[in-house]
C-alpha cells in the first residue's frame, strides 16, 4: 500500500474501451477488466453508453482490494466465488446515486438500503434475502410494491458487484387498493384563507393549480429568469422537472398581476422568486407552510394537501377539454400511459352516460 501512487480510469482508443490504469513503485499496470482483483466484471464487453460507468464501479473495487492488501503483483481470479468488497450494497448505492435522482427517491432508497442492512447483517446479500426482506409481514400491501420497485431498480447496480439473478419472481404480488383524489369543493375560500395567511403560500397553491408544476422543485426553485419579460410564460429546463422534459406554460391574468406586485422593482434573474435571493428556501419550506395553516385553517376539508390542488386542476382540465392528449401535456407526464393511470385516481368519470347500454 505504501508503494501505491495513483488509479483512474483511461480510455484506451477512439472505439470506446477503456481500462483500469495503475501507477504502484512507479511502474504503470492497466487492467481492462476485474479478474487481477476476484472480480467477474467486464466492462469492455457491455454496450458503449454503459461502459465508463461500468469501469467507474470497477474502479471503487480496485480501491477496496488495495485496501485489503492487493497489488498489481498479486493474482486474486482465484477468489472470482467471492466478491472483495466488504458491503456490496453500500457500493451499489454510491454507484446507482452518482446519477442525480430526487431528494425524495434518494432518501428513501437510503432508508430502505439502512433497513434491509440491519435485517441480514453480515450476510451477502442475494435475490432470496431481498424477496424475504419485502415479503415481510410486517409491510402494507401498498408499502412491499414500493419496496419492490426501488429494490429491483438497484440489482443492475448490485450486478457489477457480484450479484447474481433476479428477486422479482420471488417477491409476492400483492393488490394494492387505489386511492380516489377527490377535488377541493371550497376552492374559492380556500384560496383567500391561503392568501390571508402567507403570500408566498398563495403564490404556490396558484402556480400549482393554473400551471399544474409541483410544488418542492418546480415551484420552489423557480427564479425570475424562469419568467419572460412580461411574466405570462414560465419556461422551465429538463432538470427542473420530474418527467426531465422542458416545460413551457402561460400565465393566467390574475397570477400575472400578483407576480409583477411582487417584482414591484427590477430583480436579477438568478434570484429566487420566493426567497429573494439567489439561494431557494429548504426542500420541507412549503410542507411547513402548509401544516401551519391546515392548524389555524378553519373551513380546510380533511385529506387535502398541496398536491389536491394540482389534482383539481387536472379534472378541470379534462373535463374541459376531453382530452387525455392535452392532459399529458400541462400535466408534464412522460406518457399518455402515466396520465391514464393518473385519471384513474381522480375524482373524474373516463366514459360518459353515452358509452354505457341505454335503458
Amino acid at each position: 500500500m505504501e508503494e501505491f501512487q495513483s488509479i483512474s480510469v483511461v480510455k484506451v482508443n477512439s472505439n470506446n474501451r477503456y481500462c483500469i490504469s495503475v501507477v504502484w513503485a512507479k511502474q504503470k499496470f492497466r487492467f481492462y477488466n476485474g479478474l487481477a482483483i476476484g472480480s467477474h466484471a467486464k466492462p469492455n464487453a457491455l454496450p458503449v453508453s454503459e461502459r465508463k460507468r461500468a469501469f467507474d464501479a470497477l474502479l471503487v473495487q480496485f480501491m477496496k482490494a488495495i485496501r485489503l492488501g492487493w497489488s498489481p503483483f498479486n493474482d486474486w481470479s482465484m477468489r472470482l466465488s467471492r466478491p472483495i468488497t466488504d458491503n456490496i450494497l453500500v457500493s451499489a448505492l454510491e454507484l446507482k446515486l452518482k446519477t442525480k435522482y430526487s431528494y425524495h427517491y434518494e432518501k428513501k432508497l437510503r432508508w430502505i438500503v439502512a433497513c434491509i442492512q440491519a435485517q441480514i447483517g453480515s450476510k451477502p446479500i442475494t435475490p432470496k434475502l431481498i424477496a424475504e426482506f419485502v415479503n415481510d409481514t410486517k409491510w402494507t400491501p401498498a408499502m412491499r410494491e414500493n419496496l419492490k420497485r426501488h429494490l429491483l431498480s438497484l440489482e443492475p447496480q448490485l450486478r457489477e458487484f457480484g450479484y447474481k439473478g433476479t428477486a422479482s419472481k420471488m417477491i409476492n404480488k400483492s393488490k394494492v387498493e387505489e386511492a380516489l383524489h377527490k377535488p377541493i369543493s371550497n376552492l374559492e375560500l380556500v384560496l383567500e384563507e391561503i392568501r390571508a395567511f402567507n403570500e408566498n403560500l398563495y403564490l404556490c397553491v396558484l402556480l400549482i393549480y393554473s400551471c399544474l408544476l409541483r410544488p418542492h422543485r418546480e415551484i420552489r426553485l423557480l427564479t425570475w429568469g424562469d419568467f419572460n419579460e412580461n411574466l405570462d410564460t414560465v419556461s422551465l429546463s429538463g432538470s427542473m422537472t420530474k418527467g426531465k422534459r422542458n416545460r413551457v406554460l402561460p400565465i393566467q391574468p390574475t397570477l400575472q398581476a400578483l407576480l409583477m406586485k411582487k417584482r414591484s422593482h427590477q430583480i436579477q434573474p438568478d434570484v429566487n422568486i420566493f426567497s429573494g435571493t439567489p439561494q431557494p428556501y429548504a426542500m420541507d419550506y412549503f410542507n411547513g407552510l402548509w401544516r401551519r395553516f391546515k392548524n389555524q385553517s378553519n373551513i380546510m376539508e380533511p385529506g387535502v394537501t398541496l398536491y389536491s390542488f394540482r389534482h383539481t386542476a387536472a379534472i378541470q382540465v379534462y373535463i374541459t377539454s376531453g382530452s387525455l392528449h392535452k392532459l399529458q401535456t400541462v400535466m408534464g407526464h412522460s406518457s399518455m400511459l402515466v396520465s391514464l393511470t393518473y385519471l384513474r385516481g381522480l375524482d373524474t368519470p373516463t366514459i360518459n352516460q353515452m358509452d354505457l347500454p341505454q335503458i
